[in-house]
């Protein structure tokens, strides 16, 4: 892995800790990160009450990149990812939805609450 990528990962994973961290000051309960399976990954599974969020975490230098971080492409591959994991997750009828979290130096994380609704 070259040293790039290395830091790629590395601030991906800070990412990904500070998003589970603001969740869990929102009343969240982490069930699961970083969650491979063969059609997509999944950042975080987090669970309030009776919903249960699969979450995609996206970082940028700046606020105005956050704009472009997300897309149909890559919310229709944690959907896919979410399809696989919802047995195991929301086993008792819970809402199942798409979350993603924006984060920027500077700037606290920004939630995005049920992003995805198919398509």
């Amino acid at each position: 892995m070259t040293e790039a990528r290395k830091a790629f990962e590395s601030a991906g994973r800070r990412a990904e800790t500070k998003a589970a961290w603001w969740l869990r000051l929102h009343g969240w309960r982490i069930l699961g990160q970083r969650i491979k399976t063969p059609r997509g990954e999944v950042d975080l599974v987090a669970r309030r009450g009776r919903t249960v969020a699969f979450v995609e975490v996206k970082a940028r230098k700046t606020k105005a990149a956050l704009g472009d971080a997300i897309d149909e492409y890559r919310l229709r591959r944690v959907a896919a990812a979410a399809s696989i994991l919802a047995p195991k997750y929301a086993q008792n009828g819970e809402d199942i939805r798409i979350d993603v979290m924006l984060l920027a130096p500077w700037r606290l994380p920004h939630h995005l609450p049920n992003v995805w609704h198919g398509g």
